[in-house]
């Protein structure tokens, strides 16, 4: 049986040391293991096994921070072109190098460590051009080069400074009145609600600065008719900044609709990577606790142009448990010892804002939800190698009302939501380290079962199952039955 904290009782996750030394091993193993010869080999092995996909989609199922990143970079090896479709800076992806050397995206796409594939920022982006140039300076100083191989799309909207000091003031007034939403305060927000007002800029509007200027100064007069003294924006500053950006960015800027027609047409293979996730959906998602963008199969058809007939692949990502940032409902969340040490195992802090994220058991309701939206073919599990201390492991199947009604999808009425009682079913851990495996047949038979349990529950192949953060790290699991 768990106790309270969901160890054995008398057992704490920090009390008898065991999460902070499972956390100590798994930090000395990613640093050791990304090193070593095998690790290259057995990540050339997994990225050999070769997709059968042209168009491969890769989507964030869960309320983000999945892991999409680190199957985008092992993928990347197959594909011509990587291509963003929607969000922003408010997207961090962490990926790691076969020697270990770890990279945090926000707005590049993660297949930029494969040097023969080209990288599409698509037209449903919000673009923050100093931030992406950022971005790019560190690249460059860890030895990657993004020239000749980045193309941003003439159509993406541009992310200004005035943006975030927007975020900022619209968050600060929701707290006056306990309602704010936890944004990330990237300005993601403001910058589609000026593409959706019709007065946001975008990337070609600097291909003209003399008209460039006029039409940010207008943007800017509305957020000082909005909130008055409390906007503090140098629009002069910024223009005499973007004069000098459009420089910078313009050699990168190509009508990508035709380039990705074209690159298609000549069996290019094309890989494109989500940002944030389903349950973020500003139209599926638990709203108003949502990003600004669609992350789900909808946004990829909208953000690069590229119609759903032409994929192939429908990957989900799914950690193994679940974490969310921000407010919002959260049926499965953890609290205590547990969802302390399980933080501290995996890392869950933020990549783009370095907070804390909430911790929560594997939610069936929710994934098979993400899973019906978006038409996935095939699943990756991430970390489960979090969940190796733990004597059991819950997976909530389902949700049931106060008037006992069970709900077998995501209701969009957040007060319902927030009172569900979830129905568990209770697996047995494994109590073994997994991070070195590398074939199924290795791994334990109760984590082999905790992951055939969430293929039966859902339906849907678990393709990739992930056990650290290294490239090397993935086991490939083979279909039922073979």
């Amino acid at each position: 049986m768990l106790s309270s904290h969901g160890l054995k009782p008398g057992t704490s996750a920090r009390g008898a040391g065991r999460a902070p030394a499972a956390a100590l091993r798994y930090a000395r193993l990613c640093s050791a293991r990304t090193h070593s010869r095998s690790s290259r080999v057995a990540a050339a092995a997994v990225a050999a096994e070769r997709l059968d996909a042209q168009v491969c989609v890769v989507l964030g199922t869960q309320w983000g921070d999945e892991g999409k990143g680190k199957l985008v970079d092992i993928l990347a090896q197959q594909y011509d072109i990587v291509a963003r479709a929607q969000g922003g800076a408010n997207a961090g992806h962490t990926i790691y190098d076969d020697a270990g050397n770890k990279y945090a995206l926000h707005l590049v796409p993660s297949g930029i460590l494969n040097r023969d594939s080209t990288c599409v920022i698509g037209n449903g982006v919000v673009l923050h051009l100093p931030g992406l140039f950022e971005e790019i300076e560190n690249l460059k100083k860890k030895g990657v080069s993004v020239e000749g191989r980045l193309k941003i799309s003439d159509r993406a909207h541009l992310l200004f400074d005035l943006h975030k000091e927007i975020d900022g003031l619209r968050e600060a007034e929701l707290a006056g009145v306990g309602k704010q939403i936890g944004t990330t305060k990237r300005g993601i927000g403001p910058a589609y609600s000026s593409k959706a007002t019709r007065n946001g800029l975008r990337v070609c509007d600097l291909q003209k600065l003399d008209t460039f200027a006029e039409k940010l100064r207008k943007l800017s007069l509305d957020g000082e008719k909005r909130f008055g003294s409390g906007f503090v924006y140098d629009v002069d500053g910024d223009i005499e900044k973007y004069h000098e950006l459009a420089k910078k960015v313009l050699p990168f800027v190509t009508d990508t609709v035709e380039y990705l027609h074209t690159a298609y047409d000549e069996g290019k293979r094309i890989l494109i990577e989500g940002a944030n996730a389903t349950m973020l959906d500003v139209d599926f998602g638990t709203y108003p606790y949502v990003t600004s963008s669609n992350p789900s199969i909808g946004g990829i058809a909208t953000g690069l142009g590229l119609p759903p007939t032409k994929y192939d692949a429908l990957v989900g990502v799914v950690k193994a448990y679940t974490t969310r940032v921000g407010a919002g409902p959260y049926p499965t969340e953890i609290f205590g010892d547990l969802a302390e040490g399980l933080r501290e195992i995996g890392r869950e802090y933020g990549t783009t804002t370095g907070r804390p994220r909430r911790i929560g058991w594997m939610d069936i309701v929710a994934l098979r939800y993400s899973c019906r939206i978006n038409g996935l073919t095939h699943l990756n599990i991430t970390k489960l190698d979090v969940l190796s201390e733990l004597d059991e492991i819950k997976i909530g199947v389902a949700y049931k009302t106060r008037d006992g009604q069970t709900l077998r999808s995501v209701p969009a009425d957040l007060e319902t939501l927030e009172n569900v009682e979830v129905a568990y079913e209770t697996m047995p851990g494994w109590k073994s380290d997994i991070s070195a495996v590398r074939d199924w047949k290795d791994m334990p038979q109760a984590a082999k079962d905790y992951v055939q349990r969430i293929e039966d529950l859902i339906g849907i192949h678990c393709k990739w199952i992930g056990v650290g953060p290294g490239r090397d790290a993935l086991v490939v699991k083979p279909a039922k039955g073979k």
